[in-house]
């Protein structure tokens, strides 16, 4: 009997996600049946019993794998029986799955975001793969499970990284602990996302990297950005927004108005979900097929509009 498989993704908000998309795209491309839910758990009283019940569906074999994004990448942690190495050093999970009768949280989103960030950057001539001068410094904005796999990545690669955020002891506790679970202390630090402290730490530092790990900008919040309202943009850098829906975000868009090189999210979604995918398949889908699909969601927003 062939195999069908229920994989989804547990979050709040998820209605906007290309996910569904791509990992049909996927199994048509192995060849496999199965479906790609999205599981929407709204934050409150019940969500960690709900988030329970479709964890253990997981360990029934009902689901053979969830995505978890925004804001549960943290939650999941200690509801798991194992995390492999990737996430016990980025203190996240977006991947879960059953190996040898437990239930496993990996992180796909650091390998994912870090391939996606070498092409970019080498398509616009500014290649991570290439040494940067002493103490290249990549500023990330936000601090919560996405930021920590865009810091640890970052450390794989050899930056020295600024967290900014508008809470700044969100901040603080990622620095601590993700300086101290990857040994990397001294190349992070941290500060509040204000526009004085960032005007200020911008006229001393030399930025080659800006990378968004906020929601905002996303759908359907599209009129916002997580950066401040006067502060000018260093010119050296290249900025990197998670935010893939929609396509040019309003952070992405002042960028590149201010003459710098940017990218999207779409990029690694696809690297991460191709990374889940085979976890939960043990099949390689064509990255090309899953990126016909978002081509063709884009070409009908455009048809519709």
């Amino acid at each position: 009997m062939t195999a069908r498989y229920l994989t989804g993704l547990l979050g709040y908000p998820v209605e906007h996600s290309f996910s569904p998309r791509l990992h049909a795209a996927a199994l048509r491309a192995c060849g496999l049946e199965g479906e790609y839910r999205l599981f929407e758990v709204f934050p409150g009283v019940h969500s960690e019993e709900t988030i329970r019940h479709l964890l253990a569906m997981v360990r029934e074999g009902e689901i053979h794998g969830l995505n978890v994004t925004i804001p549960y990448k943290q939650t999941v942690l200690a509801m798991l029986d194992e995390l492999t190495d990737s996430a016990v050093g980025i203190g996240a999970v977006n991947t879960i799955y059953m190996a040898g009768g437990k239930l496993v949280g990996e992180n796909t989103d650091a390998g994912g975001f870090l391939s996606d960030l070498k092409h970019q950057m080498a398509a616009a001539r500014r290649d991570i793969s290439q040494p940067y001068p002493p103490n290249s410094v990549a500023l990330v904005l936000g601090a919560g499970g996405s930021a920590r796999a865009v810091v640890y990545a970052l450390f794989q690669a050899g930056w020295h990284v600024r967290v900014a955020a508008r809470r700044v002891g969100q901040a603080e506790e990622l620095a601590l602990s993700l300086g101290a679970s990857t040994g990397n202390a001294q190349r992070l630090s941290f500060m509040e996302l204000s526009p004085a402290v960032l005007t200020e730490w911008l006229t001393h530092s030399s930025v080659r990297l800006i990378v968004n790990t906020t929601p905002l900008g996303m759908v359907p919040n599209q009129d916002s950005s997580p950066w401040p309202e006067g502060v000018p943009f260093p010119q050296s850098a290249f900025l990197y927004d998670l935010v893939y829906n929609p396509a040019e975000t309003r952070l992405m868009r002042a960028a590149r108005e201010a003459g710098l090189p940017v990218a999207g999210g779409l990029g690694m979604l696809i690297e991460q979900a191709v990374r889940a995918f085979v976890i939960w398949t043990s099949c390689t889908p064509s990255p090309q097929a899953m990126q016909q699909a978002i081509d063709f969601i884009y070409q009908e927003r455009i048809g519709n509009s």
